[in-house]
């Protein structure tokens, strides 16, 4: 029986450990939350902070790990990385080449010096040093930590006088005590947040999404909605899939899921916006499964322990819409709303919460309390309906 080291406790890898126990593996879970839920799934758990690699490695070493994975879990994908390199277990590719990806500022700066469609960008650990920059932006700017997924810690900033107050905010959510600014890139349509994959550094499937945003929540950068197809470009769609094989090819990258956010702006340009080895939180892995029937999450486990791998692009089947389930202020929650007029059709309803809990304002991901899964017959309905979703669907509290 092969074991299978799974870094991160939430429940966005429930789904991953029922896939490797299918295959007749045994998982463990480790992260420093013994009371995350996804520890109750596992075989085994390990009161292991996933941030320090060399004691994860220590672990995996005494136990003789045949795989390991961070899915859904950022700031496990470089301990991932390292542990893999250094046992000589399957990796998603080189761990110079992780920490590239998993860097915002190093990730900006491949870009740039590889010929990729980049906004204006820079990391720091000073604000002082930021400061002294301002001239460099065209505002106005992003400022968000280096080191943070979820949109934590992330804030537009209008004018300079706002810099640091953002960068004090950014550096809260941060392990490595780095920010990074860069210009605000105007979107055409809705950027694009969904996972792909390679084998052995060939993309075999990719995807693209509509990503959608409730503006009155309290963080206006945190995903409320995603639906599929995207409304980029075909032509865009095209470019970036190229430039995304490329850079996969030059970072030598291997057999692996990716998390990857793309974006079509006024300028007439698409950029790469982030591209991590890992699979995407809010069960994006998931809803591809149910769009395309392409098993991501199967693929993963398979690519971690070694096993063969065969994914292929395949169409989706309709239009599909996730609501990411969330409330837009604190409070005691009592029931989910939905409209009868609604015409989806509802294939899913994931609730995390019962009568009664306590629920906190939609800041981060971290904050959402459920998915609802929708497949529509056209894009003109499910478009309508998305635009109206927060009168559709909505939490009530008591």
């Amino acid at each position: 029986m092969k074991k299978l080291l799974l870094l991160g406790g939430a429940r966005y890898i429930l789904p991953v450990i029922k896939a490797a126990h299918d295959i007749g593996a045994y998982v463990i879970t480790c992260d420093y939350l013994p009371d995350n839920i996804a520890h109750k799934y596992s075989d085994e758990y390990w009161n292991i902070s996933i941030i320090d690699k060399d004691a994860v490695l220590k672990a995996a070493q005494e136990n003789r790990i045949d795989g390991i994975m961070s899915f859904a879990c950022d700031p496990g994908v470089v301990t991932a990385a390292y542990v893999a390199e250094k046992m000589g277990l399957p990796s998603c590719g080189p761990y110079e080449s992780v920490c590239i990806l998993q860097n915002k500022a190093k990730f900006r700066k491949f870009l740039s010096e590889h010929g990729f469609n980049v906004p204006c960008a820079k990391g720091y650990t000073s604000a002082d040093d930021a400061v002294k920059d301002i001239s460099m932006f065209h505002w106005p700017v992003i400022v968000k930590p280096t080191d943070s997924a979820g949109s934590k810690g992330v804030t537009r900033v209008d004018s300079p006088d706002k810099l640091r107050e953002s960068i004090e905010y950014a550096l809260q959510f941060s392990h490595s005590d780095e920010f990074i600014i860069e210009d605000f890139l105007e979107k055409k349509g809705h950027s694009s947040d969904t996972d792909s994959f390679s084998v052995n550094g060939e993309l075999k499937f990719v995807s693209y999404s509509a990503q959608r945003f409730d503006e009155d929540c309290e963080n206006p950068y945190t995903p409320s909605a995603y639906t599929w197809p995207a409304t980029i470009s075909d032509e865009h769609q095209a470019e970036l899939t190229g430039e995304i094989g490329r850079l996969l090819r030059l970072l030598k990258m291997k057999t692996s899921i990716y998390n990857i956010e793309t974006r079509e702006c006024t300028d007439g340009k698409a950029y790469i916006m982030e591209c991590s080895p890992r699979g995407g939180g809010n069960r994006l892995a998931e809803m591809l499964r149910y769009a395309t029937g392409e098993d991501l999450v199967k693929a993963s486990v398979c690519a971690a322990l070694g096993e063969p791998v065969k994914v292929e692009q395949k169409p989706y089947n309709g239009y599909w819409a996730e609501i990411i389930l969330h409330s837009k202020k604190p409070g005691i929650f009592e029931r989910i709303y939905i409209s009868e007029e609604l015409t989806g059709e509802i294939i899913e309803t994931d609730l995390w919460v019962q009568p009664g809990d306590y629920v906190g304002g939609f800041s981060g991901a971290n904050k959402a309390i459920g998915t609802l899964v929708l497949r529509y017959e056209s894009r003109e309905v499910m478009e309508k309906e998305i635009c109206m979703i927060n009168d559709m669907i909505r939490v009530v509290l008591k």
